[in-house]
């Protein structure tokens, strides 16, 4: 069925139940080679977003951009901006779309990605968020190059999330604090790589499930 940009508001609530559900677990992440506050902060931020869109929920554009603008503004550290920047371009993607389907799909990640690269200075390897998103990106990307459904490409997202997620298990932290560790940074995963998958898992799962 074909989902309408101005009706996928729940897109960001969903979003917002999957991070808060996940604060704990995102924290103790981050304890082993941070300072284990990922989690807290993450939920703080998603919380704010919960209040500002208030009832009923806009819009996924809406949505997003109050979602990034919040995160702006009430993360610290490099999260925020990160974040933000993700979300905020992922709504400046859905300009004048009508119907969030598979190539607006594509194209709004697409720009999520292009705008954390072009703010931050890690690539994938530097053990950050990016070895989940880049991945993630390429294989919904992939997918729908190759003819898949909509359903089977966001399924081959999350598998590639997932598995970026867990590669950072091996990696050194090449920028922010933990960098400091070195080689201890080595055997833990990355607090942000972890998030981003919680956010691609819960945005996959909340459009397949509308478009069964």
């Amino acid at each position: 069925m074909a989902l309408p940009v101005n009706e996928a508001g729940f897109v960001v609530t969903d979003l917002v139940k999957a991070i808060v559900a996940e604060r704990d677990h995102l924290s103790d992440i981050d304890g082993a080679i941070g300072d284990g506050d990922h989690g807290v902060n993450m939920a703080k931020g998603f919380n704010l977003c919960a209040q500002a869109l208030g009832s009923p929920t806009p819009g996924l554009k809406e949505s997003f951009g109050i979602l990034g603008n919040t995160l702006m503004a009430g993360i610290g550290g490099s999260m925020g901006p990160l974040y933000g920047t993700f979300f905020n371009e992922m709504a400046d993607a859905l300009d004048g779309v009508a119907v969030l389907d598979a190539k607006a799909f594509a194209k709004m990640i697409r720009a999520g990605l292009d705008g954390v690269l072009d703010i931050g200075g890690a690539k994938p390897g530097d053990k950050t968020l990016l070895d989940t998103l880049v991945p993630a990106v390429e294989a919904f990307e992939a997918a729908v190059a190759a003819g898949k459904p909509y359903q089977a490409a966001l399924d081959d997202m999350t598998a590639a999330a997932r598995a970026g997620r867990d590669s950072t298990i091996g990696m050194i932290a090449r920028v922010g604090r933990a960098s400091r560790l070195g080689e201890r940074s080595r055997g833990v995963l990355d607090a942000g790589s972890a998030s981003c998958c919680v956010i691609l898992e819960t945005m996959a799962g909340s459009i397949a499930a509308r478009i069964a």
